[in-house]
């Protein structure tokens, strides 16, 4: 079976709504979503409501539970609390509810799903080398974690040689005998220079790993965020990937 697990949204519909026109054109048995449906952008309602429709397995961001009131943005930086309070003012009571239901880890047969790292979730840490990757493998009891949280597609393998980082682009196959941690990029706000919305395909049967990048309208997400009167910085990233 043909998974589709893809992570950070941030309320961005174009981009959200072209990487799920694109996915319904391709054989994918289910969703599987790490976490941030929230935050930064200007479309945090319907965001939700078209991944609550796909039936997606889901886990919480940290912009997800702050909207909820679950998480304080004490550590935030001052675009990202200014969106946060933002969304809060302009959810329903039943859609931070929904937030607040999202679980931190979801585990599926051979993998599971945690927004930042696996040893702490509730923390919501970045997995950004290899010291950190090796707390998360010692927690691990699965063959893959998906993460996301980061904004950067990456992959680190537990191997005989211990942990490596593994290029995250095009097509992988995944070694039976290895473990890995596989970060899935960012759909709604890439932070490696490429502006893309990013996503991955897994399929489950010949452990095949597929990064993909889809070209959307940055220019009208990006207009929603200054017409909605959220931090400018939100919008002008868009363009960068970054």
């Amino acid at each position: 079976m043909r998974y589709a697990i893809f992570s950070d949204v941030h309320a961005n519909l174009e981009a959200l709504e072209v990487v799920l026109d694109h996915l319904a054109g391709v054989d994918i048995g289910r969703y599987f979503f790490v976490g941030d449906i929230v935050g930064y952008g200007a479309d945090p309602s319907a965001c939700i409501r078209l991944l609550a429709s796909l039936g997606a397995v889901m886990v919480c961001g940290n912009h997800d539970w702050a909207v909820s009131g679950d998480l304080t943005t004490d550590y935030f930086n001052e675009a990202a609390a200014a969106a946060v309070e933002w969304t809060k003012e302009r959810l329903s009571s039943s859609e931070k509810k929904f937030l607040h239901g999202l679980a931190l880890v979801q585990e599926e047969s051979d993998f599971c799903l945690v927004h930042g790292t696996l040893d702490h979730p509730e923390a919501f840490d970045y997995m950004t080398d290899r010291h950190r990757a090796a707390k998360t493998f010692y927690t691990l009891k699965k063959s893959i974690c998906f993460v996301g949280h980061l904004h950067q597609a990456g992959i680190f393998a537990e191997t005989s040689d211990g942990v490596v980082g593994i290029p995250a682009s095009g097509s992988k196959k995944l070694d039976k005998r290895e473990r890995y941690i596989v970060n899935v990029g960012s759909v709604g706000q890439p932070r490696d220079g490429d502006p893309r919305a990013c996503f991955c395909i897994f399929d489950g049967a010949d452990r095949t790993l597929e990064f993909q990048r889809l070209d959307y309208d940055v220019k009208r997400a990006a207009d929603k965020i200054r017409a909605a009167g959220l931090p400018q910085t939100l919008a002008s990233r868009l363009y960068a990937g970054r």
